[in-house]
């Protein structure tokens, strides 16, 4: 005996020939809550990425930044003695939204600079800017803006001093 189940859709169309609505009543659940798949998010970066290093930038009338605040971020990568190949370079103004969990999920990060992007906006704690803090096992640096830290000399001697203490 053949099942009374089918999996064709077109054969519904025999039993219900006026349109279906689902209707969400308030104190009507089904049995079965189904959950909704996590959102896969992908990032448009630039680098290599081969020392889980990320760098978070956030402007969003540029790739990165204007040609002062790529400047300074040349120098500061510089400094550390990173290369492209070393760390991803994201623009934060693209993905607002995104989190501390959907970044680390995806780019496996042990370093995080962040110009121009809050702890509140990662959902993580709040820190002081241009110290290193840790989340998990994940150090972190959270600093102004580029264009703002160029402009801030006390900043970028705050960040001078926290990048000297990073051991890279």
């Amino acid at each position: 005996m053949d099942s009374p189940l089918t999996a064709d859709s077109s054969a519904l169309h025999m039993f219900f020939t006026d349109d279906v609505y689902l209707v969400n009543e308030p104190g009507k659940q089904s049995d079965k809550v189904m959950e909704p798949m996590p959102e896969q998010v992908t990032f448009k970066f630039l680098g290599k990425n081969k020392r889980n290093i990320l760098i978070l930038v956030n402007d969003a009338q540029h790739d990165v930044s204007d040609e002062a605040g790529r400047e300074l971020l040349r120098k500061i990568v510089k400094s550390v003695n990173l290369s492209a190949n070393d760390f991803a370079l994201l623009n934060y103004a693209g993905y607002k939204g995104a989190d501390f969990k959907q970044l680390m999920d995806f780019f496996s990060c042990r370093l995080i600079f962040a110009f121009g992007v809050t702890p509140s906006q990662l959902s993580v704690t709040d820190h002081p800017q241009n110290t290193i803090v840790t989340q998990g096992d994940v150090k972190m640096i959270f600093s102004a803006e580029l264009r703002a830290l160029d402009q801030d000399p006390a900043g970028k001697k705050a960040l001078w001093g926290s990048l000297q203490n990073l051991g890279l």
